[in-house]
């Protein structure tokens, strides 16, 4: 049964969407807070992490999408929103695209610190509560760079997922940050991509972005936990790719 209303992490208004520059020393803050004060009674939570030129609105919808789609597949948990500033200034302008983008990895950086904050302290109050990351696009950026700020915490995230993921394709190789998913992550990182994603093509091709890892797949040598399926989703958005997932865990 659907929750009618999906509990999120925010740090919604930490970040100037103009240059990425933090506004705020809070970590995060949490909606319904009662919701994450039971998390002793669950086995396991998936937060659902949104991309670029998502508003408020924008990442609940991706939230909704997540939850409506893993409960049709059969899985039985709770459905957590990461909601941040993605929704940088110009992105849709030709002339501004790259410093939007720009600016957008920035702050999806940043959130890996926001992000790795809420599962140490989660972990801390509930140590046997699972935790799945999913992220699409942009999403795939905060789940490495959580993932970086978690390097010394062995196993603490169950499983990984990416959707049409914006990162270089050279990150999960060793060289990168290909060893701290291997040590962080205790079951598996997924990866969703595909050749014909035209969002991803033209980010590429473009100059915005180097090649992305949702694109073509990985780049070289990957680490042992690390999978690739490829799909052929029929855009960019989640929900294409949503519709493409056919197990989840």
């Amino acid at each position: 049964m659907q929750q009618s209303r999906i509990p999120r992490i925010s740090t919604r208004g930490f970040y100037s969407l103009d240059s990425g520059k933090a506004l705020k020393k809070k970590s995060y803050d949490l909606y319904p807070k009662k919701f994450f004060e039971t998390l002793g009674n669950i086995q396991e939570i998936t937060i659902m992490i949104h991309g670029l030129r998502n508003n408020k609105s924008g990442a609940l919808t991706k939230f909704s999408i997540a939850q409506s789609r893993l409960e049709q597949l059969g899985y039985r948990y709770p459905v957590v929103g990461f909601s941040y500033d993605s929704n940088t200034k110009g992105v849709q302008y030709k002339s501004c695209e790259k410093k939007a983008t720009d600016i957008g990895r920035i702050i999806a950086k940043k959130n890996g610190g926001n992000l790795a904050k809420f599962i140490t302290d989660t972990k801390k109050k509930f140590p046997y509560l699972k935790i799945r990351l999913m992220g699409h696009s942009l999403g795939s950026e905060v789940i490495v760079h959580t993932m970086a700020n978690l390097k010394n915490k062995r196993d603490i995230v169950e499983s990984v997922y990416f959707f049409g993921a914006s990162v270089p394709a050279d990150y999960v190789g060793p060289k990168k940050f290909g060893k701290i998913l291997q040590n962080t992550v205790k079951q598996k990182i997924t990866n969703y991509y595909s050749p014909h994603d035209e969002v991803l093509k033209y980010a590429f091709y473009g100059g915005l972005i180097e090649k992305p890892l949702g694109y073509q797949g990985a780049s070289g040598k990957s680490v042992p936990k690390y999978a690739q399926k490829r799909v052929s989703p029929k855009n960019h958005r989640f929900v294409s790719y949503s519709a493409v997932l056919k197990l989840f865990p």
